[in-house]
């Protein structure tokens, strides 16, 4: 939930904790020029190839991940430099998931 007098947009255009917490696996079709891409697709050379059936984008699996596609400063302004090709996951995470105030207090911000 947003704080009073925020949408959840702009909450996530200050955070980006998410992005900076969580591995981000999804099913190549989501690639550019697959079958279930939004927009143009994620861009292949931002992910990497885990099983035939799995990808992941760059940077989220790493020891102190951060994805690939994050643009910004988690906590202060943030943006997705594919967002209008974001992967399912990533469109399916929002402020009322309980594992958004987990990245919040893994990255040192308060919880919504």
């Amino acid at each position: 939930m947003a704080l009073p007098g925020e949408s959840a947009v702009s909450v996530c255009q200050s955070c980006g904790a998410c992005c900076a917490s969580f591995r981000v696996d999804f099913h190549p079709a989501e690639l550019a020029g697959g079958a279930f891409a939004w927009g143009e697709g994620v861009p292949r050379a931002l992910t990497v190839p885990v099983t035939a059936s799995i990808v992941r984008m760059r940077g989220t699996d790493d020891p102190a991940p951060r994805c690939i596609a994050l643009a910004g400063e988690v906590g202060v302004a943030v943006s997705c430099t594919v967002y209008d090709a974001r992967p399912s996951p990533c469109r399916e995470f929002d402020v009322e998931h309980a594992a958004c105030n987990r990245a919040r207090q893994r990255c040192g911000l308060p919880p919504l």
